[in-house]
């Protein structure tokens, strides 16, 4: 491959470690693709250029270049994390356009692992729903522009997907990273609680938002995993032990359907890890049925502590009505009650199962369009339809990781959804890594079509 546009960030970093390449003329490949086509991706809401080039002159500087895990590797990063010199405007007109002094700490590990920040990636506004579109721009999904990269992470989904980046960071509070990976065709995992630092927005949403990386295979998302993790060696180890698995495709929330290329990839990918030697049989988790009410609390009361402070006349309608909903449920949620609640009624089922295997996304991603100038109820519901099987994860803190698995009619990418108990990180990773491995998945889309001319390379 002639281009350094489209490679792993394994192949990258091995190859700048080696001196084959040097970090510039890796960054400055990434930021002319960007230049190229991304006005017809939307994925990023700023891009800095110069800055990114001067930083990875000074990655091509350092006297340990061959100990840099990320050596050269250019990165993406959500607009809602601070990148030093960078103002985080969290998708809203409402939030100040002032400098960041310095990194948030998860930017700052991949820095450290000589990665370069070369912009911050759409995010729709507070990172509320799973369509990323406002006043910044609308974040498409590279595989089919006419639909939504999903959200929150969605311009960080459709950067990678695109071959923008081969990583981008971005962060899960009730799905935000799950819904983007499985709706364009990437690997990701929401960690649990304490793997990788958090310190999201004014208050994590509860302890439920997390940090981590999308990515296009196992591999570099075991790199960017250790790394944010600050080098925790066990998420570099493959785990081929037979495991139990669960498939569950009934939705966690009642009168949710679920779409039939959706279920048949999850059952797709449970023949695929049966005749890998795993044993996997049907059972579904005990939802409680208040599950939804419980979602909706949560998913209003975490944007109703994030609008503090901020001028309601300058947030969009579909976000302050999320926010007033949301400060009726404050005490309730507060006391994480109802989240213990569910932990409690869900440690007996994975007791009996090593991993949960369900749908990643239950329809296809809503249409690319101003869902931010739409009712609430309306983005409530699309909301809702799409994603029912994400949120769980979240509330209980455990990991959940989408996966592509299988290809939709329209061509795009399909995925499934891993889901696992306090620790079981490694597991997972072990299980999408024989999926990937068994039934591997085109890495990145090609070329919008009105571009397909002028790039170098289909990419896959």
């Amino acid at each position: 491959m002639s281009s350094w546009a489209g490679r792993t960030a394994v192949q990258i970093a091995a190859a700048v470690r080696a001196k084959e390449v040097t970090p510039r003329e890796v960054v400055a490949e990434h930021l002319a693709r960007i230049e190229r086509l991304d006005g017809r991706i939307g994925a990023f809401r700023t891009l800095r250029p110069g800055a990114a080039l001067a930083e990875a002159d000074e990655v091509g500087s350092r006297a340990a270049l061959s100990e840099l895990p990320l050596a050269g590797v250019p990165v993406a990063v959500k607009d809602n994390l601070a990148v030093r010199g960078e103002s985080s405007r969290n998708g809203s007109a409402a939030t100040p356009d002032t400098p960041a002094a310095e990194d948030h700490v998860t930017v700052a590990r991949l820095r450290a692992a000589g990665a370069v920040v070369v912009g911050l990636t759409n995010v729709p506004e507070l990172c509320v729903f799973g369509t990323t579109d406002g006043v910044h721009g609308t974040a498409r999904n590279p595989w089919d522009t006419s639909r939504t990269a999903g959200g929150s992470s969605g311009g960080s989904a459709a950067a990678v997907a695109a071959g923008f980046v081969p990583l981008a960071l971005g962060n899960d509070g009730m799905g935000s990273l799950r819904i983007p990976a499985a709706a364009c065709g990437l690997v990701t995992l929401k960690p649990g609680r304490g793997v990788v630092p958090a310190g999201i927005g004014n208050g994590g949403w509860f302890g439920m938002a997390e940090n981590g990386p999308l990515a296009t295979t196992v591999e570099d998302l075991r790199l960017a995993l250790d790394v944010l993790a600050g080098g925790r060696a066990g998420h570099r180890e493959a785990d081929r032990a037979p495991r139990s698995i669960a498939v569950a495709l009934r939705s966690p929330l009642p009168g949710v359907g679920v779409g039939a290329p959706y279920a048949t990839a999850v059952r797709q990918a449970a023949a695929v890890l049966a005749g890998a030697g795993h044993r996997v049989r049907r059972a579904e988790p005990p939802y409680p049925l208040s599950l939804g009410l419980t979602s909706l609390q949560h998913w209003t009361a975490g944007t109703a502590v994030d609008a503090e402070g901020l001028d309601p006349a300058r947030l969009v309608r579909r976000t302050r009505v999320h926010a007033a909903v949301g400060r009726r449920f404050l005490r309730a949620v507060r006391t994480g009650d109802r989240r213990e609640r569910l932990r409690a009624r869900l440690v007996p089922f994975f007791t009996e199962h090593d991993a949960l295997l369900t749908v990643a996304l239950a329809r296809r991603s809503p249409a690319a369009a101003p869902w931010h100038e739409r009712g609430w109820l309306r983005n409530l519901l699309a909301n809702t339809a799409a994603s029912p099987f994400t949120p769980p994860w979240n509330l209980t803190g455990w990991p959940a990781m989408s996966v592509p698995f299988g290809s939709l009619p329209s061509g795009a990418p399909c995925a499934v959804q891993l889901a696992g108990p306090p620790g079981s990180e490694v597991v997972l990773l072990g299980l999408a890594e024989e999926l990937q491995a068994l039934r591997p998945w085109r890495r990145t889309a090609p070329p919008p079509p009105r571009a397909r001319g002028r790039s170098s390379s289909a990419l896959y």
